[in-house]
């Protein structure tokens, strides 16, 4: 797998807070469903601690503003999901699109002192690996 700074919201992103992921990115005005699926990669990068669970949304909007931001898809996980490589169970980026997204982080529970998630958009993700 590769990631590319271009197609990344989030780079080792620490969430203490129910935040936005650092990056918007610029879609265009297609639907990015249609075709190939464009393949996302969210993945705890620091396990975290204290927090009863993490929520993570994809959202979209008509301007990088997100004044009027779209839940496509979420996924909570709870604390005991959280440790370091857990890979989200979002695979694809769902369709819906209205030029931008970004993805939203909330935090239920008590406020986590570590933390982090890397997510992105990638070409392809590992599937499996086979003893040859």
């Amino acid at each position: 797998m590769i990631l590319d700074e271009q197609g990344l919201f989030s780079n080792k992103q620490s969430i203490k807070t129910s935040c936005v992921s650092e990056n918007i990115l610029d879609m265009g005005k297609r639907e990015v469903s249609f075709g190939t699926p464009v393949e996302l990669f969210i993945q705890v990068s620091e396990e975290f601690n204290n927090l009863t669970s993490l929520t993570i949304k994809v959202q979209t909007a008509t301007d990088e503003e997100f004044s009027d931001a779209v839940d496509l898809i979420e996924q909570t996980m709870t604390l005991a999901e959280l440790k370091q490589g857990a890979v989200s169970n979002i695979k694809f980026l769902p369709k819906g699109n209205l030029g931008y997204m970004r993805l939203s982080y909330t935090v239920a529970g008590t406020a986590p002192t570590k933390g982090a998630v890397i997510a992105g958009v990638v070409d392809a993700t590992q599937q499996s690996f086979h003893n040859i």
